[in-house]
């Protein structure tokens, strides 16, 4: 089950927004509904899912409706129609009571402006939620603590905002959603007014907190260049409707329409694609063949080189045509013959970070998975297939030569 979903949630602002949702329905535009009934469509119609321990990222240009619908999953701003379902229970069916118990436990939220108290230290900004829910001062503070150290800021408990920086500022707005150890952490626009290197550490750290922690993350951004580098799954809006919901590959690779196309146009996808787009199984051999069946296997595939593992398929090494002409003629054994310094990524590894590699050498670059076992290889084709936005498929790309 998932940990939120969204069945056609809908917010219209206005003196009678429930008589616009049938309008909807019929297919009427926002701007049209705008112009005849004096109604604005801040979300329509929004479906989606979002699985325990992801980061869900809505995007989308400023008026787009990203912000209104990330508070209309904890009711801060009320929806006009749908459902928003928690577990499987209807948020818009909470009681007052049970709407405060569940923004209180199960749900944070951290907004681009830091909003800290000036008066007030760090740890007592964190633990202010935990002060109003009434938490024991002891307890409270553990908590704050705790969330302190997740966050980096250790040390610096006792200093005043005004003494931190705007990164240092905006983790304790970090430390604050989520000292109460909520299951989702709602963060709108959190890092849109950090300098840009300071942006970019925060985006790592997230990421980092998030694989250490496994919080369920909805994160609101107008930078596509941000929704690529932390979303696992990315929402594009456009004028309150959502136009496509995907991985960061396929938004880049697979646009829904000429608008995300248009919108991710200019996207350097050498940042954002991985090793793991492009690999291409490898021709691998173990060791005790010995140097006849290895020209076999080439002469089979088509290939130049061989790629040698062990039964556990962990990488041992590679061999080229010529070396194994050499064994076979001085009766050598693969590993007296096999290089060993092969090139290696992981599966995660940016295609920008391969370039250099690829560059200083003639193999291929083996990927590497966990336990050191082998997964497929990147030739310098299926990069250049990938930039040009092709998938890496070209013929050209599936034979692994030296190049």
């Amino acid at each position: 089950m998932p940990i939120i979903e969204a069945k056609k949630v809908t917010k219209i602002f206005g003196s009678d927004p429930k008589k616009i949702v049938p309008l909807l329905d019929k297919g009427m535009s926002k701007e049209k509904i705008l112009a005849e009934t004096k109604h604005t469509v801040g979300v329509n119609q929004a479906s989606f899912t979002i699985e325990a321990g992801q980061i869900f990222v809505i995007m989308g240009l400023s008026g787009s409706g990203k912000s209104t619908l990330v508070r209309l999953l904890n009711r801060l701003i009320e929806p006009t129609s749908g459902q928003v379902l928690f577990n499987g229970t209807d948020v818009l069916k909470m009681s007052p009571e049970q709407l405060r118990k569940f923004r209180r436990k199960n749900i944070g939220m951290v907004f681009q402006k830091f909003a800290l108290f000036p008066h007030r230290t760090v740890i007592q900004n964190i633990e202010y939620g935990l002060e109003v829910q009434g938490i024991d001062k002891k307890e409270r503070r553990a908590m704050a603590m705790e969330s302190l150290e997740l966050v980096g800021l250790k040390g610096w408990e006792n200093s005043y905002p005004d003494q931190l920086s705007g990164g240092m500022q905006q983790r304790v707005g970090l430390a604050r959603g989520l000292a109460n150890n909520p299951d989702i952490l709602l963060m709108d626009e959190a890092f849109s007014a950090l300098d840009p290197l300071i942006r970019k550490d925060m985006q790592d750290e997230l990421v980092e907190l998030q694989q250490k922690m496994k919080k369920t993350i909805v994160f609101i951004t107008h930078d596509l260049d941000e929704a690529l580098r932390i979303g696992d799954q990315i929402a594009l809006m456009k004028d309150g409707s959502i136009v496509q919901i995907g991985t960061p590959e396929q938004i880049l690779m697979e646009p829904a329409n000429k608008y995300v196309e248009r919108f991710v146009e200019d996207v350097d996808l050498s940042k954002v694609l991985t090793a793991s787009h492009v690999m291409k199984k490898a021709v691998t051999i173990t060791p005790e063949k010995g140097p006849r069946v290895a020209l076999q296997f080439m002469r089979d595939q088509g290939v130049s080189s061989l790629y040698v593992v062990d039964k556990r398929m962990q990488l041992l090494g590679s061999i080229t045509a010529e070396d194994t002409v050499r064994s076979f003629k001085e009766g050598l054994p693969l590993e007296q013959i096999m290089q060993t310094d092969v090139p290696t990524a992981t599966p995660e590894t940016l295609l920008n970070e391969l370039f250099e590699m690829m560059g200083n050498t003639k193999l291929p670059v083996a990927v590497i998975g966990e336990n050191g076992r082998l997964k497929g290889v990147v030739v310098k084709g299926a990069v250049l297939a990938a930039l040009a936005g092709n998938n890496g498929s070209e013929e050209g790309a599936e034979a692994h030569e030296l190049a």
